[in-house]
């Protein structure tokens, strides 16, 4: 049985009516006044009022003179990581078509959707990774116009490595807008901005609200809340790693959650003495320390199988694996966002440059969905073609089963076909 050496605190329900109630009347207004309600909320919000909020390539170009070669090189190091992932992805996304009974011809085909809106967050740190992820993908996808938004830092427009990052990934037009104000500007557009068909990208609370109340107008990725790891673990692990990882998650944000699970309650206690040692020297203490405070959960399990239990249980986004037997859990584990397995991985590796897709699914939504990637940029679509007297079989068949129904105009679309090919030789 789970035994809870730390339970995160019971936090009251977070009443978000007001915020429903503001991203409500933002889209409302963008909705019907275009760029003059963008241009308020983006005064209202960000003290941002440019003349265009469109950048201009001189704009790009000053970002690129900005950044040492080093940074450079190291942003286009981790572009490459991800392009190569969304490649493969891309190739095992396929169509075909298969003949199913004589005459009978069924086919699958794979179209991209025609725009993207990739939101990429600034708020507390320059999320310049998040161009990676949210403007790479969908153009390996196939996506023939993406289109990226970010927030000014500090009214002084887009920090320069995140400008940078959009640039060479490959983003066809780029806004300094932020928040729900750019969501509504890339869902009903504005002067000299097109409306997309799928809006993706991390954010708030308001960013996910604005995207919950767009889906259907136009397709989103997930509904992401606090970021989350979980972190596997039994007696060989090394508890300063361990601790590590767990407050490298915690600085992103108050509400972030962190959960230990552990074979052993020697290495639990150890990975949790660890932690209290590391905070003091955490340059990002203030955040993390309330995470950990709050949110975080230390469980001690009996075996692997009640390991995957409880893992399972709690869904998480980043799910690692430091444990003797990693393969175990690899072959085992069915609800995580993104899986990192052994001490040489970490979640800081998925975020940054690994490869895999760091817009991952949060609150157990792991249990029905996984990340982003390139297939939710892709529409996957059928196709049907039959030889008459395939028809002609097939349409006794559906006359029937649609009569069963009592849908009669139906089963008249089949006997007609019925009476026009039943006695006909031809193929």
């Amino acid at each position: 049985m789970a035994l809870y050496l730390k339970t995160a605190r019971e936090l009251p329900e977070q009443d978000l009516r007001a915020v429903s109630d503001v991203v409500k009347e933002v889209l409302d207004r963008v909705r019907r006044e275009g760029e003059e309600a963008v241009r308020f909320y983006s005064k209202k919000f960000d003290r941002w009022d440019p003349p265009s909020f469109k950048v201009s390539e001189a704009e790009v170009e000053q970002a690129v003179k900005s950044l040492s070669p080093l940074e450079k090189e190291d942003i286009d190091f981790c572009q490459a990581q991800i392009r190569h992932f969304a490649e493969k992805q891309r190739e095992a996304i396929t169509g075909f078509e298969v003949e199913t009974l004589p005459g009978i011809h069924l086919g699958q085909k794979i179209i991209p959707v025609a725009a993207s809106g990739a939101y990429i967050p600034g708020g507390r740190y320059p999320m310049l990774a998040s161009a990676h992820m949210t403007v790479i993908t969908p153009k390996v996808a196939g996506v023939g116009r993406v289109v990226a938004c970010t927030p000014p830092t500090g009214g002084q427009g887009v920090h320069p490595a995140t400008l940078y990052a959009i640039q060479a990934a490959g983003a066809d037009e780029i806004y300094c807008l932020g928040g729900v104000q750019a969501l509504a500007a890339l869902a009903y557009g504005m002067e000299g901005l097109e409306p997309v068909d799928m809006i993706v990208g991390a954010g708030n609370v308001y960013v996910a609200e604005a995207k919950r109340q767009l889906f259907g107008r136009v397709g989103i990725d997930l509904l992401a809340g606090p970021t989350e790891i979980l972190v596997l673990i039994d007696e060989t692990a090394d508890p300063f790693i361990v601790a590590a990882d767990i407050l490298g998650q915690a600085e992103h944000d108050p509400h972030a959650r962190q959960a230990l699970v552990s074979l052993s309650r020697k290495a639990a206690e150890q990975v949790m003495a660890e932690i209290d040692a590391q905070l003091p020297t955490l340059p990002t203490r203030e955040i993390a320390a309330v995470a950990w405070r709050d949110n975080g959960e230390v469980i001690v399990v009996d075996s692997p199988e009640e390991a995957l239990t409880v893992c399972d249980a709690w869904a998480p986004e980043h799910l690692e694996v430091q444990t003797a037997d990693w393969r175990y859990y690899l072959d085992n584990l069915t609800n995580y966002g993104s899986l990192f397995l052994g001490e040489e991985t970490t979640v800081a590796y998925g975020d940054k440059a690994i490869g895999t897709n760091h817009v991952l699914p949060t609150m157990g939504a792991a249990r029905y969905t996984g990340g982003l990637y390139v297939g939710k940029f892709l529409k996957v679509v059928t196709y049907q073609y039959a030889t008459r007297q395939a028809s002609a079989k097939l349409g006794a068949v559906c006359e029937r089963a649609a009569n069963y129904e009592n849908m009669p105009a139906h089963g008249i679309t089949c006997k007609v076909r019925v009476d026009k090919y039943g006695k006909d030789r031809r193929s």
